[in-house]
């Protein structure tokens, strides 16, 4: 393949796109890879489309090396199937739904659960027919509220999706196993620097839930590693340690004393040892029990319920965590204190809850025995010794909490967590049988009695992977592509016309017709500066410059990860760099 930037459809940018927010999507933007078309949608270019066909490739080739079967489902979908399996309304406002000219709902695909389930239903009746596994890389949409930072949060995206369908827990997991194998091979050959951590499970349901980030400071997801085993998950699916419980009639009775003006953990702790609430000083935060009142909206109901979370003071809710134990509800902060006199805003305790019907869930921390300094249910009010199991008991306990820096490790208990951020790349579920549940797929087993199947699925962000790559892979010069991506092999720069044009073309030619990619800079109306500029800014992993040395019979070799240049003579260019070339192909297979 040959490309000459004379004809190419590309534009690069001196300066940085006004809307663009991070690397990524400043430099795909600025090298001529994408353009935007819209909010959240953007245009692939020759070389972005390049790019995104590598990783495709990459994608698909480890799908099928694994026994999945590529097939290709609609984008747009009749509603029914999604309202069978509930997530029509589960959904919310997350998808795009329209309404075809003979009033029939539809929608613009998320995912494919559905549909993979009704043509497993419709295709297979016997447990000879499995397991099998079904693959499609297709264009997704979600209907994103704020679309931003370019191809990682967008509102129409490249995604491969695979779902397994097996007759017992055990083929699920091994289909699990050879997927979590074969997406780490994935990211490895797309030189992303990943992390596979604990997750939820969302709006997708299931069990076991795993996600692949690739680390970045601009990444969405918070992830907690830990110091001392190999410990990771998302933040949302941290599990907290609770402590032993105890003897809840092992503390003195409840006592309510004058707090006014603390309405506050702050004010509230000041005054407790200013006065010695409970004949004791040294109180603290965490000796607090913080109550925290949400509105909590399930999908297809009006009406809003309320749920009070109680948490150890020194903490802060974090709705992300209250979301995805609580999916697919939508969760807010409190606000209509006029419309229940019975909250006593800034003063709340848990006594009196299950009498006005609220539910109370509380962090784990909160156990049987536990005694706390909360609100006593009146202006300018607090107790002491409010006791969990004595003086309230709660309905469930509840992962709200902030995960902080330095919290213990959940599975070993000797490190710390440390926190991080990443790009969410691949998410692999075991599902169960929620979709095969939801619409009777059953086959025949093998003794003749009915089994249904069990599914799990597997995910990746194809056009997220470009924005990740190029997140990873840049410096203040531009994009530097890892050569199993980048979307030409060799970029040819010719620092002159003339001789050294000519020159620059016909080793491009020989380049291309050895089976290497070759994109030849042959502008005549750029100067050779700007051609250097453009070429560090593309980001191909080898730019050979033909200049002044061509005369001496000599070439300039440039590395643009290493930034080290090697001249060459002009006769042994195409031998070195197809034995490069060729090396870099050996080691990613």
């Amino acid at each position: 393949m040959l490309l000459r930037m004379s004809t190419l459809l590309l534009r690069t940018l001196r300066e940085d796109p006004a809307d663009a927010e991070v690397p990524s999507h400043r430099l795909l933007l600025r090298a001529g890879y994408v353009r935007r078309a819209a909010p959240g949608g953007y245009t692939w270019l020759p070389l972005g489309k390049l790019v995104l066909d590598r990783i495709t490739a990459i994608v698909r080739d480890e799908m099928t090396a694994i026994g999945d079967q590529e097939v290709h489902f609609p984008a747009l979908l009749p509603a029914e199937p999604y309202r069978t399996s509930g997530r029509w309304t589960e959904y919310g406002d997350d998808i795009f739904t329209l309404v075809d000219r003979k009033g029939a709902d539809h929608l613009l695909a998320p995912t494919h659960e559905e549909l993979a389930a009704l043509l497993v239903k419709d295709l297979f009746t016997s447990y000879r027919d499995f397991p099998v596994t079904l693959f499609q890389i297709q264009t997704k949409f979600r209907d994103e509220a704020r679309p931003r930072a370019g191809l990682l949060r967008g509102r129409e995206f490249l995604m491969k999706d695979a779902y397994s369908f097996d007759l017992d827990p055990a083929g699920l997991q091994q289909a699990y196993d050879r997927h979590r194998a074969a997406y780490q091979r994935i990211f490895r050959k797309l030189g992303l620097d990943f992390t596979v951590v604990h997750a939820t499970s969302g709006a997708m349901g299931g069990s076991a839930s795993e996600e692949f980030l690739a680390a970045t400071p601009v990444g969405e997801d918070t992830y907690v590693g830990c110091t001392a085993c190999d410990y990771a998950a998302n933040t949302e699916a941290v599990v907290t340690r609770a402590p032993a419980t105890g003897d809840p009639e092992a503390h003195p009775a409840t006592a309510v004393h004058d707090t006014p003006e603390t309405p506050t953990i702050a004010s509230l702790v000041d005054v407790a040892n200013a006065r010695a609430l409970a004949g004791r000083t040294g109180w603290t935060a965490a000796d607090t029990l913080k109550n925290v009142v949400l509105a909590v909206r399930r999908p297809g109901v009006e009406q809003a319920e309320l749920l009070v979370i109680g948490l150890p003071g020194d903490r802060e809710v974090d709705l992300k965590r209250v979301e995805a134990v609580l999916a697919p509800a939508a969760v807010a902060v409190f606000d209509d204190w006029a419309a229940h006199p019975e909250l006593v805003r800034g003063y709340l305790g848990p006594q009196i809850l299950a009498k006005h019907g609220i539910r109370y869930l509380v962090d784990p921390r909160v156990v049987t025995g536990t005694t706390w300094l909360t609100g006593a249910n009146e202006p300018g009010r607090h107790a002491t010794d409010v006791v969990c199991g004595r003086d309230f008991v709660p309905d469930g306990t509840i992962e709200a909490a902030e995960v902080r820096p330095g919290d213990p490790c959940p599975a070993c208990g000797d490190g710390e967590l440390t926190m991080r951020r990443g790009i969410e790349v691949g998410h692999i579920f075991q599902l169960g049988r929620r979709y095969t549940d939801a619409f009777a797929v059953d086959v025949l087993g093998p003794e003749g009695k009915p089994v249904r199947p069990i599914m799990g699925c597997y995910g990746i962000g194809v056009s997220r992977a470009v924005a990740a790559v190029a997140e990873q892979h840049h410096d203040d010069r531009g994009l530097r592509w890892p050569a199993e991506v980048a979307p030409c092999d060799v970029h040819l720069v010719s620092a002159g016309k003339g001789a050294q044009l000519d020159a620059a073309l016909e080793l491009g030619g020989r380049l291309a017709a050895a089976g290497l990619r070759v994109l030849v800079d042959d502008r005549t109306h750029v100067s050779a500066g700007v051609k250097f500029t453009d070429a560090e800014l593309i980001g191909i992993p080898r730019a050979v410059v033909v200049g002044r040395r061509l005369t001496d019979g000599y070439v300039e070799l440039r590395d643009r990860a290493t930034g080290g240049r090697t001249d060459l003579p002009v006769e042994g260019v195409v031998e070195r760099l197809l034995g490069e070339v060729g090396a870099t192909r050996r080691d990613a297979v």
